[in-house]
């Protein structure tokens, strides 16, 4: 599974646009996410993190073989 710059470019714009979306159409639901985030302790906020990261890999796995 080789991936390249143009690879890295995409997902970075893919990124961007589903942040943009978030703040266009839903800045209340947002910001309370952030608030959420802003009272858990940082522990739990470094498991969730590493999970999210390990299923984006999953993903990827299954997607690019």
């Amino acid at each position: 599974m080789a991936l390249n710059a143009a690879d890295f470019a995409t997902a970075l714009g893919l990124v961007l646009v589903f942040e943009g979306v978030a703040l266009a159409l839903l800045p209340g639901a947002l910001r309370r996410a952030l608030e959420t985030l802003d009272a858990m302790p940082p522990e739990a906020m470094r498991w969730g993190g590493l999970l999210v990261a390990l299923a984006g890999v999953f993903v990827l796995y299954l997607v690019r073989g």
